[in-house]
């Protein structure tokens, strides 16, 4: 599913223009990259949790010629899913 696929199902589904549906769908999106970029969790009731964690500096190997190589720190993107949204995935 594409941002494209988002807007024009908030479209059909709630009614709006299509230039209204991506203004919404943009805007909720604006919003969740700005909190993540602070460092704060966002929690979406039924649907899981995004929170953003440091990884450490650590060494690897480069797979094709087997260097050492250190691999800086850096952030990363995690996505928790909820229980209502794991029961959802499982059912039959």
């Amino acid at each position: 599913m594409t941002k494209a696929d988002i807007i024009q199902n908030v479209h059909d589904k709630l009614g709006f223009s299509k230039k209204d549906s991506a203004e919404i769908v943009e805007s909720v999106f604006d919003i969740m990259k700005e909190n993540l970029t602070r460092s704060e969790k966002i929690k979406i009731s039924g649907f899981g949790n995004f929170a953003v964690k440091e990884k450490k500096a650590r060494k690897g190997r480069n797979p094709q010629t087997g260097e050492e190589i250190e691999i800086s720190s850096r952030k990363v993107l995690t996505f928790r899913p909820s229980q209502v949204l794991r029961r959802t995935l499982n059912e039959e």
